[in-house]
């Protein structure tokens, strides 16, 4: 399919940030009654949740908006600069710290990776978007700033602050990930996490190619504790994060010794 830019003979942006923040009105009068970009975009995040990724298209969410499709190129270009519009609603969801809080880093680290892994879980299209854009929108920059002031407080020095950030962030981008598509999988079986968990295993573990593997899985995870699979990855992820910060204190203090 031919896209809008190419059609029109304009080289590519890199970004839909980089373009006009607002199209109506660019063109004239006679803009679609009762649509602006903001509707457009909760409408497209909203059929992103419902429907995933792979379904969504411009045809389906005008029907959605009860409009023409051309009706949403008035205010877009092209899907691609309604899904980095999307991405960046999404990033508004997120809950930062005040820049003068004031408090620890670590509880303020803990907070903001488990606010990105919930919204990772909560919209699991966004992965798949967040290396496919800059992610250069109001809200995602918000977000990165947060985590630069963060990570900047810790002690470590300023070239060595990426790498943690890459650290803790990446691990979280794929723990939430993972849990997001479990989460997705789950729910379309319509059984419960427990259950459908219950299940997996006990027909794995009669594959004899994978019962030694699985079974001392199924140890480790006895070990670790937790009666529900919601308690599983609780109890992974808050030990893991613990892992990440007690590797930044000792990088700070390798780094004053």
């Amino acid at each position: 399919m031919v896209r809008a830019d190419q059609r029109s003979g304009k080289t590519p942006r890199p970004s839909v940030w980089r373009g006009d923040r607002e199209r109506g009105g660019r063109r004239g009068g006679g803009q679609p009654s009762g649509l602006d970009r903001d509707r457009i975009t909760e409408a497209t995040v909203r059929l992103l949740d419902a429907e995933g990724l792979e379904k969504f298209s411009m045809r389906r969410l005008a029907a959605e908006l009860d409009v023409t499709a051309m009706s949403v190129y008035w205010y877009v270009d092209t899907k691609d600069d309604l899904l980095e519009l999307a991405l960046d609603r999404a990033f508004g969801e997120l809950a930062l710290p005040a820049a003068d809080s004031g408090a620890d880093w670590r509880d303020e680290l803990r907070a903001l990776a488990r606010e990105y892994r919930a919204l990772l879980v909560r919209h699991s299209w966004l992965p798949a978007l967040v290396g496919r854009f800059l992610n250069i929108g109001p809200h995602a920059l918000r977000f990165s700033g947060a985590v630069q002031r963060v990570l900047g407080r810790t002690g470590l020095p300023e070239h060595e602050v990426t790498g943690a950030i890459a650290a803790v962030f990446q691990f979280v981008y794929g723990h939430g990930t993972v849990e997001g598509h479990f989460r997705d999988r789950v729910a379309s079986t319509g059984l419960t996490a427990d259950e459908y968990h219950h299940r997996a295993m006990t027909e794995v573990l009669r594959d004899p190619d994978a019962s030694d593997v699985i079974g001392r899985s199924a140890r480790i995870m006895e070990a670790r504790g937790g009666d529900t699979v919601e308690e599983m990855l609780e109890r992974d992820f808050t030990f893991a994060l613990d892992l990440l910060v007690a590797g930044i204190e000792a990088m700070v203090a390798r780094g004053r010794g």
